[in-house]
């Protein structure tokens, strides 16, 4: 899951977040709150006709394919959290299409350690709510990502597309596409 980079104001804190050594108690401690997105762009009857994946550069040097991720902060509207991930994520023009109605397509617990569900993420367990956004705009990938590649569905769903996506990530895209009935 991606991660979100401390922000700092002009009192030296980081507003609605913890410190770095804060945070790694906590992750250690509680579930941590975070949604996934997986953006789309649609037709004009609303049908899927291409997903969007993020192209990074794991902290072991590995390329993969990824969803776009983040943290809900403290007093962060889930809402929020979701459009701040995506425009941090796509770009600031990306325009998308958050329902009015913020009921997931499915909700994901990772859990360090392997095989307890089908997400893994070593530094902690963590709750996403995972959404299906449409996008419209101009997405230009930024902070850690290296590009966003637009698959059809059907290649997104691939095999060889879900074996370069980490921690069970292929898993959640093959969720969502099975939930806007575009699974092959």
């Amino acid at each position: 899951m991606a991660d979100m980079a401390d922000t700092t104001d002009a009192t030296g804190t980081s507003p609605g977040w913890l410190s770095a050594g804060d945070l790694e108690i906590a992750r250690a401690q509680m579930p941590i709150l975070y949604v996934d997105a997986v953006p789309v762009r649609v037709d004009d009857s609303g049908e899927v006709t291409a997903v969007g994946l993020l192209l990074r550069i794991g902290p072991d040097g590995t390329v993969s394919r990824t969803l776009v991720s983040g943290r809900v902060l403290y007093h962060e509207r889930v809402r929020d959290a979701l459009l701040r991930h995506l425009e941090k994520d796509l770009g600031p023009v990306a325009l998308p299409k958050v329902p009015p109605s913020l009921q997931p397509f499915t909700i994901a617990e990772y859990f360090p350690t392997p095989g307890v569900t089908p997400f893994h993420d070593p530094r902690q367990h963590a709750v996403s709510l995972a959404y299906v956004v449409p996008v419209t705009g101009d997405c230009r990938p930024r902070q850690d990502a290296l590009d966003l590649v637009w698959l059809t569905p059907q290649e997104a769903a691939s095999g060889s597309v879900q074996s370069e996506m980490p921690g069970g990530q292929g898993v959640l895209l093959r969720q969502a596409l099975a939930h806007v009935g575009c699974l092959p």
